[in-house]
């Protein structure tokens, strides 16, 4: 019974480190690493390297590098070092080339390749035979067969375990976290909003890899022997099941669903009686095919697991209470709270000369394929203006935005941002020198609240780095105050104070929209890119969301303003600027654009 319990909860141990580090990467940072188990692998190869006498011990049987026979706890320290090593080449592979679902199947094909590797050089790995008569720690000050060895072994898995478990939250729970969180949610606004994904990607890639070689190192140094087969890609399988039933993003989760998946289901197997009349490997497939029927019905019935991520609520000071559901775009449905004034556009103060030029595109060229989406374009937006930028469906004013804002790469031309050529910076650089845009589509963070949106926004925040976040609340808490007392102020300019701590998702188009807005002006902006921010939106808040992006010119701002909407454009831009198969036609007043006939032709008429 004691071997028993102890097996039982040194791989719940494991099982649950493994499940959190994963759960980091894909849970919290959106990250699919179908090449998990390889890590963990690492781990364990290195633990048992670092444990094991020379080759040429116990009559030189096997073959692996290594063979230092170092004491412990130095097997698990280097299983830990060499699980963050082995996670920097792909932290290229996902950074740089791939994304998203291409990125997973890189993984996956990488961990593939890695254990045919592995199975067959034996000079370095022994081959398929693996790695057997592994020292346990310190098993030349105590006997391992004790029960008080064993259970001393089981305290300490546990312990790191714990150490784990806090180690993360704390990481998780800090403006890092919720920039990671932002950036699985969707990472190209993240990006858009001065987050360097390649950074922070790197950071779980890393952080990840180290604790599954540290989970790893521990299971190899209990069970004595390191197998290759052990380590197969299906393992990898058996671990977002486990994170998926869980509960994505919540790291009570992850460990429920070690305990669930990888130990439970071995344990239940346990107790299916044998019959010779049974094929050999009809059990095992069993299991299988129950774990991917679990994976499907819980990603169809119940997505965010038997442990959700959890609401994260920030209390304001004077928020009143929430509402029973979000209000309409309207403006007699908008929420409580205080007024925006509306203040008349005023003219510009009279200058000897033009204002200077805040963002200039020069020859801008941008081919997709054997498409040219936009044609060798000039255009130059003066400081302190609300220009409009207008054409029918197809001519290029989105595709244009996102090259000036980094989103996409000229094919060629030059933009100057502030005197400064910024034509081969990244989007996330642009947007700290303060160019900052929005998005055609609605592009919140949704399973952020309104709140976490405006902070994910906030530069410079001593908590947004992983030093900052493993540093704790003390040392970014100051920042934190300041930015949530930044947040409730533009909540307040804009009536959404009421809705705060509500997931921005739930909320209706134009209060996105909203969200959008107040979310690029909290990255403290020079100059606002708007691709259509009145789309699908209430009248009365459109005309609302236009005299504050007024007034906020009036402040100083400088806004480039993509829309379809020539109301909009009338009461609220000038200079406007007409873009058509992706060319610039013409530039002005609407009253002068209208009296122009290429213009007509081209949109007015249409």
């Amino acid at each position: 019974m004691t071997y028993y319990l102890v097996n039982l909860l040194i791989y719940a141990a494991v099982d649950a480190m493994a499940c959190l580090a994963l759960n980091q990467q894909f849970g919290i940072a959106g990250v699919t690493n179908f090449g998990f188990i390889i890590f963990q692998a690492a781990g364990g190869y290195t633990a048992a390297i670092l444990a094991m006498p020379p080759k040429s011990a116990n009559g030189g049987f096997q073959s692996y590098i290594g063979g230092w026979n170092l004491p412990f706890p130095l097997p698990w320290i280097g299983a830990t070092v060499a699980g963050g090593l082995i996670a920097l080449p792909f932290t290229f592979l996902v950074g740089r080339r791939l994304r998203g679902d291409f990125a997973a199947v890189g993984l996956l094909v990488t961990a593939v390749l890695l254990n045919l590797l592995v199975t067959n050089y034996v000079p370095l790995f022994n081959g398929d035979a693996g790695l057997s008569l592994i020292p346990q720690p310190l098993q030349g000050e105590f006997n391992p067969l004790a029960s008080g060895y064993k259970w001393g072994l089981t305290v300490v898995a546990l312990l790191l375990c714990a150490a784990v478990y806090w180690f993360l939250r704390r990481i998780t729970e800090s403006p890092y976290g919720r920039s990671l969180r932002a950036m699985r949610d969707n990472d190209a606004v993240a990006d858009s909003l001065g987050k360097n994904l390649l950074s922070l990607r790197t950071g779980m890639l890393v952080l990840g890899g180290a604790i599954a070689g540290l989970s790893g190192g521990v299971l190899v140094s209990y069970i004595t022997t390191w197998s290759p087969a052990a380590w197969g890609y299906a393992e990898t399988v058996v671990l977002f099941a486990a994170v998926i039933i869980g509960g994505a993003g919540n790291h009570r989760g992850a460990i429920l669903g070690a305990i669930l998946v990888p130990v439970g289901f071995e344990e239940a197997t346990r107790y299916i009686p044998n019959s010779n009349s049974l094929p050999p490997n009809l059990i095992p497939s069993l299991q299988w095919v129950a774990i991917g029927l679990l994976i499907v019905l819980f990603l169809w019935f119940r997505p965010q697991g038997i442990l959700p991520e959890r609401k994260r609520v920030i209390p304001l000071p004077g928020l009143p209470a929430p509402r029973a559901g979000p209000p309409a775009d309207g403006e007699k449905a908008a929420p409580a709270a205080p007024a925006i004034s509306v203040r008349p556009r005023a003219a510009p103060p009279e200058s000897p000369g033009p204002r200077p030029a805040v963002l200039e595109a020069v020859d801008i060229v941008r081919d997709f394929g054997g498409v040219r989406a936009v044609n060798d374009v000039s255009l130059a937006v003066r400081r302190g203006t609300l220009t409009g930028l207008i054409g029918p469906n197809g001519a290029g004013k989105s595709t244009l935005l996102a090259i000036l804002a980094g989103t996409l790469r000229a094919s060629s031309g030059t933009v100057i941002y502030q005197g400064q050529d910024i034509t081969g910076m990244p989007a996330y650089r642009r947007a700290r020198l303060g160019l900052v845009r929005t998005f055609q589509l609605a592009s919140e963070f949704k399973r952020l609240t309104v709140l976490e949106n405006l902070l994910t926004a906030v530069p410079s925040n001593r908590g947004d780095t992983l030093r900052g976040a493993i540093a704790g609340r003390r040392y970014w808490k100051g920042d934190e105050t300041a930015a949530i007392a930044r947040a409730q102020a533009v909540l307040s300019r804009f009536g959404l104070e009421s809705l705060a701590n509500s997931y921005a998702g739930d909320l209706s188009g134009g209060q996105r929209r909203l969200v959008e807005i107040m979310r690029a002006l909290m990255a403290e902006p020079t100059m606002l890119l708007l691709d259509e921010p009145m789309a699908g939106v209430h009248p009365n808040l459109a005309r609302r969301i236009g005299n504050e992006l007024v007034a906020l010119c009036q402040e100083g701002m400088t806004i480039l303003m993509v829309e379809h909407e020539l109301a909009i454009m009338d009461e609220f831009c000038d200079p406007v600027a007409v873009m058509a198969e992706g060319a610039v036609l013409a530039e002005g007043t609407m009253a002068q654009l209208r009296r122009r006939s290429e213009v007509v032709e081209a949109y007015l008429v249409g």
